[in-house]
């Protein structure tokens, strides 16, 4: 800290300052931290990340690189310039009291293997945690998160006794979509909707979500090189979905080189007139998502993102992205969803349709039976690590 202005003491030496209270809880301590750790990287001669200011990278003329990402006052290093990251460690630790942990294990109650075939991120420890709070470790699992055919509505059933036990637990399955989003996404979403007046009804769901992560505490998701660093991403929507307001739901997830590394489920503000425009609306939020993701990896050279594949199983609304004509038919829809069409016809982003059992956005939107949740949890990289068939995948390097 830097002595107040308007406290020296003239002709004293060697004074100190008593605080009268801690430093710890003042609003402006967080950036005055992080001002000092930026400073600290950008000595060493690193750059701050314009699309994230949390990640901080460092290109050498050789092609090696130093990545680094930090959260509050944990950080990660990687990279391929092995003497580099060295030398970063020892800057940090003359400028900063630091503990070096070693190989990532374990962040932010992220848990991190590596092995021959990729790397593998689960949250096991979370999830079993929670079903021990919940008195849930020995319920008889399930295989489908959410029932197809149950319907949940605002003020359905009887007042829960505890409400904010209701309010811990769904905030609880909302951090551990993390790492195991494609399964329990859309049963998380619905329930996390009802926190301020949950019912009976609600709770039942979220245990039979309990019981379906018990059938596979470990799922998580395999990171592996598959030969190409493409960006691909699919969207879908469910018009009306909402059975209360009939609002759509939108879905996205964008993979690089086959392996998942964005996704989002949101209900959509307004009521769509239209599937087109429910499903125009799902594009333009992975289009956003997309710029933002091409910023990004341009800037930390990784990856291709020349002519990023837009995937999806609506035809109506590829033809509105790709037709230059803004008509009579598509004057209902919002002029910032058509910036779609600029990115379309720019070349940033291509589009493909597929068929509707291939969208692998789907599980985002509604709820699936079990088979099908599972196929697209395998085609997303989705697995339940800890299982025997996937015991190679925790074989340590």
């Amino acid at each position: 800290m830097d002595q107040p202005p308007g406290f020296i003491a003239s002709g004293e030496t060697h004074l100190v300052c008593r605080l009268h209270r801690s430093l710890y809880g003042l609003k402006q301590s967080p950036r005055a931290w992080f001002g000092r750790f930026n400073s600290a990287l950008i000595e060493f001669g690193m750059t701050r990340c314009e699309a994230d200011h949390s990640v901080f990278f460092l290109h050498s003329s050789s092609g090696i690189c130093i990545y680094l990402v930090v959260s509050v006052d944990d950080i990660v290093i990687t990279g391929d310039d092995s003497n580099g990251i060295c030398r970063l460690k020892s800057h940090l630790q003359r400028q900063f009291q630091m503990k070096d942990l070693g190989p990532l294990r374990y962040f932010f109650g992220i848990e991190v293997a590596h092995s021959i075939s990729g790397i593998a991120i689960s949250q096991r420890k979370y999830a079993l945690d929670i079903l021990t709070e919940t008195g849930m470790v020995d319920c008889r699992p399930t295989d489908t998160p959410m029932d197809p055919n149950i319907k949940l509505l605002p003020g359905q059933g009887e007042p829960l006794d505890d409400p904010e036990r209701y309010r811990r637990l769904v905030g609880r399955l909302n951090y551990i979509t993390v790492t195991r989003e494609p399964d329990i996404a859309f049963p998380v979403s619905v329930v996390s909707q009802f926190i301020n007046d949950p019912r009976d009804s609600h709770w039942t769901t979220a245990m039979r979500i309990l019981r379906y992560i018990k059938k596979a505490p470990g799922r998580g998701l395999l990171y592996e090189d598959k030969g190409n660093s493409k960006i691909v991403c699919y969207s879908d929507a469910d018009w009306a979905g909402s059975p209360s307001d009939r609002r759509s739901t939108s879905g996205y997830c964008v993979l690089i080189g086959g392996n998942l590394i964005s996704w989002k489920r949101k209900k959509q503000t307004t009521v769509a007139r239209s599937t087109a425009k429910a499903e125009y609306r799902a594009m333009a939020a992975v289009a956003s998502e997309v710029t933002w993701l091409q910023q990004l990896l341009k800037q930390l050279q990784i990856g291709d993102t020349q002519g990023t594949k837009l995937i999806y199983d609506n035809e109506a609304a590829l033809h509105i992205a790709s037709n230059p004509v803004f008509h009579e038919r598509t004057k209902h829809i919002e002029i910032d969803c058509h910036f779609v069409r600029e990115k379309v016809l720019s070349g940033e982003i291509t589009t493909e349709f597929v068929h509707s059992s291939d969208q692998l956005a789907d599980v985002f939107t509604k709820s699936l039976k079990g088979p099908r949740v599972d196929y697209i949890c395998n085609k997303l990289g989705a697995y339940d690590i800890y299982a025997p068939a996937w015991g190679g995948v925790l074989q340590i390097l």
